[in-house]
């Protein structure tokens, strides 16, 4: 007789815990993956799969789809960095979606792009269209690839050691205070930090500038000794023995300067000796990426972006006339893509800092 009003007792017990559950305890916790029943050896939780209607782009090199996103599982393929799906629901930390063959998986959310982020990533990949990409270097690691200069931003695509950085802009940022998602740490003694806007592929985007080791090219490395080497962009090419050898506008950084570079050279090949020769230097500049490059007629012409020594915005530019680099006016009135003052037409012949180098 106990032990049947026992077990009425434990019964009726049980029916009003779930009665309790069901009624109060789940309406006010439907977030998907929040705790209903706890027993000793099993987890009973509340887990509807929450409606989404969007399309997402996947950020890794690699992202496995699989049939679902319970502890055993199997896959059913790999997706690339890049690839469209559509976003059909959301449970716990996966993303439920569908392919454009209609097949349909799960894959973990934090690998997936929204379209807005991905609509931005791609205004900011039409923008370095028409800017040559200032130098070039490679991850020291696995790297975040981030929508805008910050720890915190989207992420775009991941990096590896082995993939090709092009570079075309620098920015210093405000260090945060504390450490994010990351899970990298900034230098306590900065209070600033580098970030590179860079492009691989497919993919635009911007990376802390300690996470990057810059590839000088070998043919102009010498140049690079006792200095710090930021920059390197093409002006043009010039024929020797059956090839075409590049001269360039290269840019260096004295000491810790908020600036982008102080410096510039011209180097042109020296055809005769086999060797590239400065052509023409400028020190004490306070200049900013990007380095423009372009043509008016057959003369190579490059663009500097300086402030003066008031703090004025403005530009310097020059041409390459063969082996004589000759300043071409300046301008000083604010504006970003503001021209030479004078055309190549009006320039006089030589110029006072025109200069020469050792060959042709």
């Amino acid at each position: 007789m106990k032990s049947q009003t026992l077990i009425e007792l434990l019964l009726a017990t049980t029916l009003a815990g779930c009665g309790y559950y069901l009624t109060f305890y789940v309406p006010k916790h439907d977030k998907a993956g929040d705790p209903v029943l706890a027993l000793a050896s099993y987890f009973l939780t509340y887990s509807p799969v929450q409606s989404v209607d969007q399309q997402a782009y996947v950020v890794p090199p690699a992202l496995e789809l699989w049939d679902t996103p319970a502890e055993i599982r199997d896959r059913v393929a790999t997706l690339q960095s890049g690839e469209e799906v559509f976003v059909l629901g959301r449970f716990r930390d996966w993303a439920h979606v569908r392919l454009p063959d209609d097949s349909e998986g799960w894959v973990s959310e934090d690998g997936l792009m929204d379209y807005k982020n991905h609509e931005a990533e791609e205004s900011l990949l039409d923008s370095l269209g028409e800017v040559p990409a200032q130098a070039e270097g490679h991850p020291v690691g696995i790297e975040n690839i981030h929508l805008q200069p910050a720890r915190t931003a989207a992420v775009v695509t991941q990096v590896n050691p082995a993939q090709t950085l092009e570079i075309f802009d620098r920015k210093l940022v405000e260090c945060p205070h504390e450490d994010d998602a990351s899970g990298i740490l900034p230098d306590p003694a900065n209070v600033r930090e580098v970030w590179y806007l860079v492009r691989e592929g497919s993919h635009a985007g911007w990376i802390l500038g300690h996470r990057v080791q810059l590839t000088i090219p070998k043919e102009i490395a010498a140049y690079a000794q006792n200095s710090n080497l930021v920059a390197w962009v093409v002006l043009n090419t010039v024929s020797d023995r059956g090839h075409r050898v590049p001269q360039y506008v290269v840019a260096d950084r004295d000491g810790a300067e908020n600036c982008d570079f102080t410096k510039i050279q011209v180097l042109t090949w020296w055809k005769r000796k086999q060797m590239y020769v400065v052509a023409f230097q400028q020190s004490g500049l306070r200049g900013y990426f990007p380095i423009l490059v372009s043509r008016e007629g057959s003369v190579p012409c490059f663009r500097l972006r300086i402030v003066d020594a008031q703090g004025h915005r403005g530009q310097e530019s020059f041409g390459l006339f063969d082996t004589l680099t000759r300043p071409l006016g300046n301008t000083f009135n604010g504006a970003s893509d503001a021209g030479p003052q004078q055309s190549l037409a009006q320039l006089p012949k030589g110029g006072a800092n025109a200069r020469s180098s050792a060959g042709g």
